[in-house]
């Protein structure tokens, strides 16, 4: 066996890489003919179990992966090359995974010939047909699929890594004004700096819309510095085509040392980072490490355990309700249905560690099903005892964005034989990230079907004097924080006042959220308020303890 000198395999890598810069999505690899030395994919040798990246007698190797049915003609295949009788291959044959599974395979390769007519290297591509393409055809980097492909192998591997999410600012307004040629040639542009100045080609990533990906061995400081150029680059104008344009960016980052996760919780916790600087820190660098509450070294680890059990058939997760009393009569006339989540392991864990996470993961509208279909068969136990009760339910923005969502409401309504009159479905200002035509048809079409839509958080958002003017709401929600200090602090009366006013202006009842002493619900009742929410009626009950207390008190919440 030839011993393989440094600067041979430079030379052997140096075409490799040629050849991988037209591969398009496929694994490539390379023989030295004369030493049968080859160099191989990583991707192939991580999903076939193959011993290294670079092998002797590769093709042997390989041979022990074909199905039975296939290796002869395979065997014959490869002879014909190395004897000189075949210039090349084209043939498909079943290859077997490291987990024992077979994946069809088409493997195209020629043979390259040096100055005197010898063969030199055997050279080509596999491609993987049980694989989704890895190549995003705009910017030629790795989509997201190789994305999640190689976060995976990280996490397998426990190599520690740090993951950067970066897009553009107001892609789609420049789409808009400019034409998605103009749009297009920006996230080409964009994906090329980043690739020059950050990372490779093989660890940057086209992601989904205008978001892009990097994995990276440098540290958070170096990436963060890293960033900080680039933005300043883009913002201080880029020209593209004959257009110069100004680019704000935003950013979010993780580093990954924790692996008992998996790549959509690890993406999950990156998006949330990324939303975060998108939207409360002006384009900022947000680190996930940051965001997190003293349990930080452990949320991950709850994050994949909580998301886990959506698919297994929402395993930890239950339902509590919060009593909405008359502001009149303080009897009950609605009830709040909250997500609660909870295991052996951790305890239960606060819905504000778990829900801006799972709001962005493709899952959560799967959950959004299950929390309406378990509300609803628990209100009609309700009904039973409160005929006129209301059932509130939250929304996401990511299960409204759906353009299933009114139909897959209706179906649920219908299947339980439930009044849609009795149902209201509360959205928070952060709704505001949907496009305005498309939040409002979703309220309109499922108003007109009898469904009732209260606004959450009034005031907490700079967008909730403008959702209530565009949307018709039925209910305002004051947030608890506009009224903790109204016994004492004339502004917070006066803002009160002003909010009331609103809400009439636009036709909308008030419920007010927070209602803690009986001080507060004397002062708020003279408000032109409908209904009260908080603990000094109630705090969050499962539905057992909530019906014993309407079967105990009737129908009335007036606290004792």
């Amino acid at each position: 066996m030839v011993e393989i000198t440094d600067e041979y395999r430079r030379k052997l890598d140096a075409l490799y890489e040629a050849f991988s810069i037209v591969s398009e999505d496929t694994h490539v690899f390379l023989c030295d003919m004369k030493f049968d030395y080859s160099r191989w994919s990583k991707e192939l040798v991580e999903n076939f179990g193959l011993p290294s990246e670079y092998m002797y007698e590769a093709g042997k190797i390989w041979e022990e992966h074909i199905h039975p049915e296939d290796r002869k003609a395979y065997s014959e295949g490869i002879k014909a090359i190395f004897a000189g009788q075949s210039d090349g291959h084209d043939m498909q044959y079943r290859a077997r995974r490291s987990d024992g599974e077979y994946d069809i395979c088409t493997c195209r390769g020629i043979v390259l010939y040096n100055e005197e007519g010898k063969p030199d290297f055997f050279g080509g591509a596999i491609r993987n047909h049980s694989q989704k393409s890895h190549i995003d055809i705009l910017t030629g980097l790795r989509n997201q699929f190789g994305f999640f492909s190689d976060l995976q192998s990280y996490i397998s591997s426990e190599t520690p890594v740090r993951i950067i999410m970066v897009g553009i600012g107001k892609l789609t307004e420049i789409n808009e004004v400019y034409g998605y040629q103009v749009g297009n040639r920006l996230l080409q542009t964009f994906g090329r700096y980043l690739m020059d100045n950050v990372s490779s080609r093989d660890c940057t990533y086209r992601l989904d819309g205008a978001c892009f990906g990097i994995i990276s061995k440098n540290t958070e400081e170096e990436l963060a510095k890293s960033y900080e150029k680039i933005r300043a680059y883009f913002r201080k104008g880029i020209k593209v085509d004959d257009l110069e344009l100004f680019v704000e960016l935003n950013a979010g980052i993780l580093s990954l040392d924790e692996f008992n996760t998996d790549d959509q919780t690890v993406y999950s916790c990156l998006n949330f980072s990324y939303e975060e600087s998108k939207i409360h820190k002006h384009g900022d660098l947000v680190s996930f490490r940051n965001e997190l509450t003293s349990e930080s070294r452990r949320n991950l680890e709850k994050l994949h355990a909580i998301r886990a059990s959506i698919s297994q058939n929402f395993k930890g997760f239950f339902l509590q309700y919060q009593p909405v009393v008359d502001a009149k009569t303080e009897k009950i006339v609605a009830a709040e249905a909250l997500l609660r989540w909870k295991s052996d392991e951790y305890g239960v864990v606060p819905p504000d560690i778990f829900i801006p996470f799972l709001e962005t993961d493709p899952l959560f509208p799967t959950l959004g099903e299950w929390i309406l279909e378990t509300a609803i068969k628990d209100a009609k136990k309700i009904l039973e005892h409160v005929p006129q009760l209301v059932i509130n339910i939250n929304l996401s923005y990511s299960q409204m964005e759906r353009t299933d969502f009114p139909d897959t409401v209706c179906n649920i309504i219908n299947k339980a034989g439930f009044d849609p009159k009795q149902l209201c479905l509360e959205i928070t200002e952060r709704c505001r990230l949907l496009d305005m035509d498309l939040l409002r048809n979703v309220i309109v079409t499922l108003r007109a079907r009898g469904a009732r839509f209260a606004l959450d958080d009034f005031g907490t958002g700079f967008s909730s004097l403008g959702l209530v003017k565009n949307l018709p709401f039925d209910t305002i929600k004051i947030d608890r924080s506009f009224v903790q200090q109204i016994e004492q602090d004339e502004r917070e009366q006066k803002l009160l006042n002003n909010f009331t006013d609103i809400a009439g202006t636009f036709g909308a009842e008030v419920c007010v959220e927070g209602i803690e002493t009986m001080g507060m619900k004397d002062i708020i009742k003279d408000y032109s308020v409908n209904c009260f929410q908080g603990y000094f009626y109630s705090k969050p009950l499962l539905i057992d303890d909530l019906l014993e207390k309407i079967k105990d008190g009737s129908d009335c919440f007036v606290s004792k």
